[in-house]
C-alpha cells in the first residue's frame, strides 16, 4: 500500500510538471520566430541520483521487474560531448527502466563537468529532465533557442542507432530542463 502510495505521489507530480512543461513548450514563442515541437509525446522521464545501480533496485522492487544493466556513456572523444559550449570529459552512468508509456532513466554523473553534475551538486537529487523525440535537431535547437532557452549540453550516443541529445537551459521557463532526443 505504501509503495503504491509512493508510485502514485510520484508520477502525479510528474504529470504536474510535464503538463506545466508541455502548455509552456508549445505555447507562444514570445514575439519571437519559432516553431512549436512537431511531436508531443514525452518518451522520458529522468532522475538525477548519487547511485544509480542501488537507486535501480529500489525501483525494481517498486515496480516489480528485474534490474536493467546499468551503463556509462561514451567518452567525449567519441561521443562529442559538449557541455556550455566546450568539450567535456563529463560521462554518466545510466539505468533505463522501460515502462508502458514512456522511459524512466536514472542518471548518476561520473567524470568531468556536465549538466549532470551541475544538477545533483546544485539541487541534491531530483527530476532532471523531460524528453522529446524529435527528427533534424539542429532546427530543433535553433528554434527552442529562439524561445529564449540556450544550449547547455549536447552529444550522441554510438551504440545502436547513433542518436544524438541535447539538453536546454529551460528550468525558469518550463520548471524542468528540456531534453531532445533524436533516433531514441
Amino acid at each position: 500500500m505504501k509503495n503504491a502510495f509512493l508510485v502514485m505521489l510520484f508520477f502525479g507530480a510528474v504529470l504536474i510538471v510535464l503538463g506545466l512543461a508541455v502548455a509552456a513548450a508549445v505555447g507562444a514563442a514570445g514575439g519571437k520566430e519559432s516553431k512549436p515541437l512537431p511531436n508531443k509525446k514525452i518518451v522520458q522521464v529522468a532522475v538525477i541520483v548519487k547511485d544509480a545501480e542501488e537507486t535501480a533496485k529500489k525501483w525494481a522492487d517498486l515496480l516489480g521487474v528485474e534490474v536493467p544493466k546499468a551503463v556509462v556513456s561514451e567518452p567525449a572523444t567519441t561521443a562529442g560531448t559538449m557541455y556550455r559550449g566546450k568539450p567535456t570529459e563529463g560521462r554518466v552512468k545510466m539505468v533505463f527502466f522501460k515502462l508502458e508509456n514512456l522511459s524512466l532513466e536514472l542518471l548518476e554523473p561520473v567524470g568531468g563537468p556536465s549538466v549532470w553534475r551541475e544538477v545533483l551538486e546544485e539541487k541534491g537529487e531530483c527530476i532532471h529532465h523531460i524528453a522529446f523525440e524529435v527528427k533534424g535537431m539542429d532546427e530543433h535547437i535553433r528554434n527552442i533557442e529562439k524561445k529564449g532557452m540556450p544550449l547547455t549540453q549536447r552529444g550522441r550516443w554510438t551504440e545502436g542507432s547513433g542518436g544524438c541529445y541535447a539538453y536546454f537551459d529551460s528550468e525558469e521557463e518550463l520548471g524542468v530542463i528540456l531534453e531532445l532526443l533524436e533516433n531514441y
